[in-house]
């Protein structure tokens, strides 16, 4: 079977306008740190502290570009461990997800709510949903292979949007429990 990308997505969050020249000043543009695989998207050299009921972690990267509502993602553990209940969700799916606080250098902003735990899932295009024989919003599972620690990861949606590249997503925490695994085969 033919194999995919899977890469790891760290703990990051993601901003509106608004947002950002809250937390960075009036007109603050983010700043390219480096281009991510999903076209146009990038890593921004701004962090901010997210602050959560139990601790905070203190230096969250930004991805860029600027979105139309703010969203922080964390892994269930960086979640538990600032005490913010995060539900397993897609991107963009906020609607009664955790709350938190965003420190940046300029201000503050109380979300409440936007904090998830993404679920895994796969980016493709149209062209690589028709060669691997799936549809947009399909859940299927993730075969992957590394020395000490295979797995099979059950409920990965399936993204299709022409403006993707194909790659699976996991977070820290699933990319530990795989042992650091880089490629996997789809399993329908």
């Amino acid at each position: 079977m033919e194999k995919i990308l899977v890469e790891t997505s760290a703990r990051h969050l993601h901003v509106t306008r608004e947002h950002l020249d809250i937390l960075f000043g009036e007109g603050f543009e983010l700043s390219n740190k480096k281009w991510l695989s999903q076209p146009g998207q990038f890593a921004t050299n701004e962090k901010v502290a997210v602050i959560g009921e139990k601790g905070q972690l203190p230096k969250v990267s930004i991805l860029g570009p600027i979105r139309k509502a703010t969203q922080v993602e964390l892994s269930a553990t960086d979640a538990r461990a600032i005490g913010v209940a995060a539900p397993v969700r897609e991107s963009g799916d906020v609607a009664g997800s955790g709350k938190c606080k965003l420190v940046g250098p300029c201000g503050e902003v109380e979300l409440e709510e936007g904090v998830i735990v993404a679920k895994r899932h796969i980016h493709m295009t149209p062209a690589d949903a028709e060669h691997f024989g799936v549809k947009d919003s399909q859940i299927v599972s993730l075969k992957v292979e590394s020395a000490d620690r295979s797995l099979t990861f059950g409920d990965v949606v399936v993204r299709v949007n022409e403006n993707f590249s194909l790659a699976c997503h996991i977070d820290t925490d699933e990319a530990n429990a795989c042992g650091g695994a880089t490629e996997g085969e789809i399993i329908l």
